[in-house]
């Protein structure tokens, strides 16, 4: 569970104290739909998986209030560096489920091209998500990077790096915080400690007494939240985003959730976390919590979640089915976005290729099973 060090605001019966999260009530309501849509989103994509329609899938279950809480203290100005489990940030900036199916299905409007894995989105714009990597905290020096970029240019952009529990023992973790400390980079590292990283347990991950605490080897502050409780997440990275922007620095965000479903389509998480821990985090749902606090505020009550709910469902299952059924890349994708002049070797491997093609037709994607 939670323990006190980690900063809540909104209480088990959904009172927040006269907390002031600076979100008017449609900002507050759209926090909320992003959540339920996030939920409904992963549900769709397990389904799509285990019925062999996608090859691959990230539950984001129980974990929709820190992404959607972190998400909401970013600017669109702002660079998000997220991990695999980040649908929400993606659906609170406007990104479009349709769009996020696109990949799933890695079909010819995909906007990786059918280059990446499922769930590996990439998107320019509403907010600029950076190509998400399978390689665990590779995309933390990268966010690093292009925080020193945006030094060099005088510009007052953000990044916000997003990884688990287990992208802290990653060699890019190091690395990552190291040179942002030395640099005064405006990154915020949000390290989400699911409570296991795929079987490991967040006790076998490290000896510290905290993830945020390694912020201190760094010369950053360290910040424990309720990763469960959108306020308590928004105020905390909000003060951290404010921080960096002023050219204060980065900061290390340890916001303490629990993954409910596996970590991948692939893992079966009943074979090594506790029923009664599940039972346990599933008392303290990010949604359910959201939800009384909303009521509070006369800005909810009974059906409600029915409805957005239904909304939701039949707008990403729509997207699903129109995703599905477009076509996959053009073989000549294989050779673009990487030189602005394709080289006379390569031009001439695309034309060989492209004849065989004509010649042929197109190669089929084989009959094995999906290796992950």
């Amino acid at each position: 569970m939670v323990d006190a060090a980690a900063l809540s605001v909104i209480g088990p019966d959904g009172d927040a104290g006269g907390h002031e999260c600076g979100l008017s009530d449609d900002q507050l309501l759209h926090c909320y739909r992003a959540m339920l849509r996030t939920r409904v989103f992963d549900e769709i994509c397990m389904k799509l998986q285990r019925s062999g329609r996608v090859g691959f899938s990230v539950p984001n279950l129980g974990i929709e209030g820190m992404q959607v809480g972190a998400a909401s203290a970013l600017e669109k100005t702002d660079w998000v560096f997220p991990s695999y489990r980040d649908f929400g940030m993606a659906l609170y900036h406007g990104v479009t489920p349709l769009r996020m199916m696109h990949n799933m299905f890695g079909n010819g409007l995909d906007s990786a091209k059918g280059r990446q894995m499922s769930v590996h989105f990439s998107f320019e714009e509403p907010i600029h998500f950076f190509s998400i990597s399978s390689p665990i905290g590779t995309h933390i020096p990268q966010a690093v990077g292009a925080a020193r970029a945006f030094q060099a240019r005088g510009e007052d952009h953000v990044c916000l790096a997003s990884f688990g529990d287990g992208g802290t023992s990653s060699l890019g973790f190091h690395s990552g915080l190291n040179f942002a400390g030395v640099w005064k980079a405006p990154v915020v590292f949000l390290c989400q400690n699911n409570g296991w990283a795929i079987s490991c347990p967040s006790s076998g991950q490290t000896a510290s007494e905290s993830f945020a605490i390694k912020a201190a080897a760094y010369g950053m502050p360290g910040v424990k939240v309720d990763g469960n409780d959108l306020l308590a997440v928004r105020e905390v990275v909000g003060e951290a985003v404010g921080r960096a922007r002023a050219g204060e620095g980065p900061t290390l965000v340890e916001a303490v959730t629990f993954r409910m479903g596996g970590h991948s389509s692939s893992d079966d998480p009943t074979r090594y976390v506790p029923a009664e821990e599940l039972e346990a985090w599933g008392e303290r749902d990010p949604i359910d919590r959201f939800e009384k606090y909303l009521a509070q505020r006369g800005l909810w009550s009974e059906g409600d979640e029915e409805h957005v709910r239904e909304d939701a469902l039949a707008e990403i299952d729509a997207a699903a089915k129109e995703a599905g059924a477009q076509a996959p890349p053009g073989l000549e994708t294989i050779f673009s976005d990487v030189y602005e002049t394709l080289p006379d070797h390569l031009r001439a491997q695309g034309e060989a290729v492209f004849d065989l093609s004509r010649r042929k037709g197109e190669a089929a994607a084989g009959g094995g099973e999906f290796p992950l």
